[in-house]
């Protein structure tokens, strides 16, 4: 009976012991500068979102150098998007500007594995330096292709790139460029950390479209961020986009006008000053020569310390690097629109203005758009603030035996037969939209890995070398490799970066 009883109780115990639930997978983890991370692992990759790189950038720290980042205790969750970087409602950004914060130096991590030591692409995004965030581009496809991607944040209009005689009081007669520290820093941290994601801090490409773009470029130029990479991709944006170079002692006027809206005197009427306040001033700001301040943080600032110099006179001595860059068919409207069109000319191609006239015919009715890149005055703003200082930028890094690959993009952002636009490219590469029967994404997948866009029996992209400018073009029937320049006989008119 006692045996019979017990056969019973175990008869009745096993399902429950059956149903027991396994235990949950430790969710994955790493340690880095600051302390322990928490992520989450999705079906094709790793992500981390929100990772502090630096202390956050408020009060005695607004307007400075990035500080070291603020180590935290415990186990600190990294699974929510972080907010973007404070800016004002331009539209376009509305969601990145009502989940904004001033503390914001945050980045994102996706990486197929914490082991390995796999290519790493850092992107920095666009937003003309006032606006935009890192955004889902850590869920970018392009992650699942054995690439571990970084997405930074950066201190954006007033708050990143605002020059001003009280702060360059402090910092050795050096104010302006907030929000290329803030990347530099960011780079320092792939540096010391990534290898725990399983990247390769070695084989480092910096990315960016835009305003990114322009940073990326910057960033080539600049002896702060020597060792911190070992390639580039730019999409849209040259070190000038084709203007003028700020200097130090101009950029303080605007600096000058900030005191007057707000009533400030020195730095420590500034650091106490409201958000909403500057956020408010910031769109009063205004630069003398430009046709437009949309372009205000677009206008590069020689700052004295992340540029000591122009950046034209800096690649002189910056080490090589691969890199590629280009631009669409057709980006943008005029800065400032018809109006503005005789001041931007000017402005854009300066001593050889009365040449680009002429051959724009600009004293002649408009003619009918072109049916790919768009009305004259488009075309205008397409040339002189991409094409061509994309030109200038892969002649002068050629001319020095750089490794250089240069692109037109000209696909519509539905993969329709319409006309492209700014930052259509994006989703074509990071996301692999294809480009006819063309993967862009391949292209840069190879350059991020090795250095070099071509193989896999792909087109052959052809280098550009000192005198011999080369292309591709990517349109709806694939990768058309070409020679030489691209819109040479306007081009010649503009030698700005």
């Amino acid at each position: 009976m006692k045996a019979i009883r017990a056969a019973l109780i175990l008869a009745t115990a096993s399902p429950a012991i059956a149903q027991e639930p396994p235990a949950a997978p430790t969710p994955p983890r790493v340690s880095v500068s600051g302390g322990i991370v928490e992520g989450r692992a999705e079906a094709d990759r790793i992500l981390f979102r929100g990772i502090p790189f630096a202390a956050p950038p408020l009060a005695a720290n607004r307007w400075r150098e990035p500080q070291p980042v603020v180590e935290w205790t415990g186990i600190r969750p990294t699974t929510a998007r972080a907010p973007a970087c404070l800016q004002n409602d331009y539209g376009w950004n509305r969601a990145d500007h009502v989940y904004a914060s001033e503390d914001c130096l945050t980045l994102d991590v996706g990486t197929p594995a914490l082991t390995g030591r796999r290519p790493v692409i850092v992107w920095i995004h666009g937003g003309s330096n006032r606006a935009g965030s890192a955004g889902d581009m850590a869920l970018s496809s392009i992650g699942g292709r054995g690439v571990v991607v970084v997405a930074i944040q950066y201190r954006l209009g007033i708050f990143g790139f605002l020059p001003h005689r009280a702060l360059a009081a402090e910092a050795g007669g050096n104010s302006g460029n907030y929000g290329l520290m803030d990347q530099i820093a960011a780079l320092r941290w792939v540096r010391d950390n990534i290898a725990k994601f399983g990247g390769d801090p070695d084989n480092v490409t910096i990315a960016g479209e835009s305003a990114g773009s322009q940073d990326v470029s910057l960033l080539l130029a600049s002896p702060l961020a020597r060792g911190l990479f070992a390639k580039a991709a730019m999409e849209s944006g040259t070190p000038g986009f084709g203007l003028p170079w700020r200097p130090l002692k101009e950029a303080f006027r605007i600096g000058d006008q900030l005191d007057v809206l707000l009533g400030t005197r020195g730095s420590a009427a500034l650091r106490t000053a409201s958000p909403a306040a500057l956020l408010a001033a910031d769109l009063k700001l205004h630069d003398a020569k430009l046709t437009a301040d949309d372009y205000l943080y677009l206008r590069t600032t020689i700052d004295g310390a992340v540029l000591p110099d122009t950046p034209d006179r800096l690649f002189v001595t910056a080490p090589r690097r691969p890199v590629i860059l280009g631009s669409n068919m057709l980006e943008l409207d005029l800065p400032g629109g018809r109006p503005a069109r005789d001041g931007f000319v000017d402005l854009s191609f300066g001593a050889t203005a009365e040449g680009a006239r002429t051959w724009y015919r600009l004293d002649d009715a408009d003619p009918p758009p072109h049916p790919r890149m768009g009305t004259r005055d488009q075309q205008i703003a397409t040339d002189a603030t991409f094409r061509c200082p994309a030109g200038t930028l892969a002649t002068l890094l050629a001319g020095r035996n750089w490794p250089v690959w240069r692109y037109e993009f000209d696909m519509a952002r539905d993969g329709g037969a319409g006309q492209t636009s700014h930052a259509a490219e994006i989703d074509y590469i990071f996301n692999d939209r294809r480009v006819g029967p063309v993967s862009m994404q391949d292209y840069w997948v190879a350059f991020a890995t090795s250095g070099d866009p071509n193989g896999d029996g792909r087109p052959v992209w052809p280098r550009s070398a000192r005198g011999k400018p080369a292309n591709i073009l990517f349109d709806a029937r694939g990768a058309t490799p070409r020679d030489g320049d691209i819109r040479p006989d306007i081009c010649r008119f503009q030698s700005a970066l």
